[in-house]
């Protein structure tokens, strides 16, 4: 099991995050065509409506990078989950499911009442998918300015 995370509303500026977000952009870039790649930049995260948490270690010193997820406002009450990403070394250790449950918190005080989510269709992205899953999270039809694509598997969860 993870160690307990630490989060933080980060301004997309510190170098090792903007490491780990060019580490996301060019797997994304390797396991998709480029028209599916949706995953946002570092300009992009720092636009008005989103938000970017990073979760860093908190039983070690220096403190290290584990993870980053966003939340996107699409309208009134509706969310949408973009770089959700979890250091490689820490998969399958339950620091998703920390990032997860942090970022769906935010979503609750945001007053949203609809988190959607885009993802891959590729075997890369089946883990992702089952998480979600698990989640609860359902499969929907393109949302926002997604069109229909072989490529992405939309995904939604109705908060309570």
């Amino acid at each position: 099991m993870a160690s307990p995370l630490i989060f933080k509303l980060d301004p997309v500026t510190d170098a090792r995050v903007l490491a780990f977000l060019e580490a996301h952009l060019s797997d994304m870039r390797r396991i998709s065509p480029p028209e599916s790649v949706h995953a946002l930049d570092p300009a992009q995260l720092r636009a008005p409506g989103l938000q970017l948490w990073t979760g860093w270690t908190a039983a070690q010193e220096p403190k290290a990078l584990v993870a980053t997820c966003a939340l996107k406002t699409l309208d009134a009450g509706h969310l949408e989950l973009k770089s959700m990403r979890v250091e490689a070394a820490q998969r399958g250790s339950g620091a998703a499911q920390q990032v997860l449950d942090h970022v769906l918190a935010q979503a609750r005080a945001m007053g949203a009442r609809r988190i959607s989510l885009e993802t891959g269709t590729e075997a890369f992205f089946a883990p992702a998918r089952r998480f979600y899953a698990r989640n609860g999270f359902v499969p929907c039809a393109p949302f926002g300015s997604y069109q229909p694509d072989p490529n992405s598997c939309f995904m939604r969860l109705e908060l309570p």
